[in-house]
């Protein structure tokens, strides 16, 4: 299946064996940061980049509290900040594309097809760092991309469509989430026009590159979850409040291509996969993120689901006209911290 010669890896006795037995024995084991080996003879060794003690004070503490982040809580932390963010504003609409039934049906089916590739990539990420950790390759201050496993496992042709395929993604990413910014903001504030407000946002997601790498988005990322389960929440009872307008319709699907761009929108909720490995390198224990992001899944099912049945009860095919549910409620100091909080979490991520 791979384009890999395992005999690559090699036992004590210098007999060839599997590399995927050698990632299930390497991978839970940790590595110190001052060492690219693995300690062999303790029974709790550290994984590279797992902050030691130090006498350093007050700022060692913080750092070791809001900065150097690694655990299991940690990935489910980043996994569930990252998989929505302006995607909650628009998936009222998608509901309205779709009709409810198929609406949450969609969502959880997307959810388990992405735990499902998380499974496989966490596997093939096993496999591939335990090949080049047995040819002494150090990743003492590297991070492992998505590319570079297709391209160790699979070969340079696999190697470059990954590149191909991550950079396209991550850049249609970028020019959504900016987008989504500028009509966000255009709620609170409209003295701008939404291009102008999209380039502001540019120039300061900017400075996301100064984070060094996944392990150190603890803080952001528990500010995060913390932004989208608010502004969920706000939309959920805001909607209940609100109660159905006057001669609510429900149409649902009414053709094909409204039924398709409705499941395309949830898809993409639910189609974060181009960080996973990073979040997954920067783990003392990677083997680990297959459970937490089926967690962090679970969670995020309880935030998706609510908040887009309650705005779609309430609202029915008028969300058919307007994107952004943030069109649909008053003024208030409540809707104006959720776009508040949306656009932040937005500049975090």
């Amino acid at each position: 299946m791979m384009g890999y010669n395992r005999g690559d890896t090699l036992s004590g006795s210098g007999e060839h064996s599997s590399p995927l037995p050698l990632a299930r024995e390497l991978l839970p084991r940790r590595i110190d940061s001052n060492s690219d080996q693995t300690e062999q003879g303790s029974s709790e060794p550290t994984f590279a980049g797992k902050p030691g003690t130090s006498d350093n004070g007050w700022i060692s503490l913080l750092s070791l509290v809001l900065w150097e982040g690694g655990s299991s809580f940690d990935a489910w932390l980043t996994a569930s900040s990252v998989q929505v963010a302006q995607v909650l504003l628009t998936l009222p609409y998608s509901f309205a594309q779709l009709g409810l039934a198929s609406g949450i049906a969609f969502q959880i089916l997307y959810g388990f097809v992405g735990c499902w590739a998380c499974y496989l990539m966490t596997a093939l990420y096993a496999d591939y760092r335990s090949i080049k950790e047995n040819q002494h390759v150090s990743f003492k201050n590297h991070t492992i991309q998505w590319y570079e496993v297709l391209g160790g496992l699979l070969g340079p042709w696999w190697k470059a469509v990954g590149l191909i395929f991550s950079t396209t993604y991550l850049f249609c990413g970028s020019i959504i989430q900016l987008v989504a910014c500028g009509s966000t903001v255009y709620y609170i504030n409209d003295t701008l026009p939404k291009r102008t407000w999209t380039l502001i946002f540019g120039a300061l997601f900017i400075f996301t590159v100064l984070i060094p790498t996944a392990q150190n988005y603890r803080l952001w990322s528990f500010l995060g979850i913390l932004m989208t389960t608010y502004t969920a929440w706000y939309l959920t009872i805001a909607a209940a409040l609100n109660g159905q307008v006057p001669d609510v319709k429900y149409t649902e699907a009414n053709s094909l291509e409204l039924y398709f761009t409705g499941a395309s929108n949830i898809l993409y909720a639910f189609g974060g996969h181009a960080v996973t490995i990073e979040i997954m390198h920067a783990m003392w224990r990677p083997r680990k993120y297959k459970v937490m992001y089926l967690y962090a899944v679970l969670y995020i099912f309880s935030l998706t689901i609510p908040s887009a049945s309650a705005v779609y009860w309430a609202f029915g095919d008028r969300l058919l006209t307007i994107t952004n549910a943030f069109a649909f409620f008053p003024k208030t100091k409540f809707r104006d911290a959720a776009v508040c909080v949306m656009l932040m979490h937005q500049v975090n991520y």
